[in-house]
């Protein structure tokens, strides 16, 4: 049946009337990229964003403390920056903090290489992995404090003790993320590595930890994290049983002398030497690694 007259159809597109754009003079039109002002640079600065976080929480600390008004109780943030820059203008705070800080990198450096060569056998050999996995139900949840005793009757008193819970509490964590990481490469970098004919430990180093770099860093994060906290705690305990130590003891000493502000200004040192490793050193890896490689935003 024919069509009728005038009717669009597949085979007989309908005419559309030409027409012609004139191009405009562009001349006139302003630049697309302007300045921020100075309140969006402002606000773009993340560590302006976290140093007003900072600021807030000591301006409540400081209010709380004066409203409260028992210094035995609660003291004055700036009562605390006293005692605490006064501390390590005299050697009774720095000192401790050397201390601490010298046995928490034994710790922390011992339990990473350790971490180290376990991922690497559960990596390279079946025995190995079920080692690990078997090995870390066990261990993973026992807190590391709680091996303190233990650690008194085969080490005694002294830095070897203190070493030895610090490795438990860094090796599990790195263990488990770095894991998580490897489990979580794509296949088609594991063909390549094997293409290559890399195996072993070549294989981990240049496939599986590059590629694993995030969950690693991770891992080392939690693992700093448990290892700070129980170093402090288990100071605690030593600084009982001998009258010496680090950072926890100075805590505990104060306490026993009823110092409240020295108390707060060994968990200021605390919290400033974690702010420290994580905004200094562990950025800067982060920078570094994994941002530069593309793998985290």
């Amino acid at each position: 049946m024919p069509e009728p007259a005038g009717t669009a159809t597949f085979a007989n597109p309908p005419l559309r009337p030409e027409f012609e754009i004139v191009p405009e003079d562009v001349g006139q039109i302003a630049a697309v990229e302007a300045p921020l002002s100075l309140a969006e640079r402002l606000s773009g600065n993340v560590a302006l964003r976290r140093a007003l976080v900072l600021v807030g929480l000591a301006v409540l600390w400081q209010l709380y403390a004066v409203w409260l008004d028992n210094s035995l109780l609660f003291p004055t943030f700036t009562e605390t920056v006293r005692v605490f820059v006064a501390g390590m203008i005299s050697g009774a705070l720095s000192d401790r903090i050397l201390v601490s800080i010298q046995v928490l990198l034994i710790g922390y450096a011992a339990g990473i290489a350790l971490a180290a060569v376990l991922t690497t056998l559960a990596v390279a050999t079946r025995i190995g992995n079920d080692i690990l996995s078997v090995l870390t139900a066990m261990f993973n949840p026992l807190p590391a404090i709680a091996l303190l005793p233990l650690a008194l009757i085969w080490f005694g008193l002294g830095t070897p003790s203190l070493v030895f819970v610090l490795i438990h509490g860094v090796l599990w964590a790195v263990v488990l993320n770095t894991g998580t990481g490897f489990r979580a490469v794509p296949e088609t970098l594991r063909m390549s590595g094997r293409n290559f004919g890399l195996s072993g430990v070549r294989y981990v180093m240049l496939i599986l930890m590059p590629a694993a770099s995030a969950s690693i860093l991770a891992g080392l994060k939690i693992g700093w994290a448990f290892a700070w906290r129980t170093l402090i705690a288990a100071e605690l305990v030593f600084g009982v049983s001998s009258r010496s130590g680090g950072l926890g003891w100075y805590i505990f000493q104060a306490r026993e002398e009823l110092e409240t502000a020295q108390v707060f200004a060994g968990l200021l040192a605390v919290i400033l030497i974690g702010l420290l490793v994580e905004s200094v050193f562990f950025r800067a890896l982060e920078e570094r690694t994994v941002r530069r490689w593309g793998m985290q935003r």
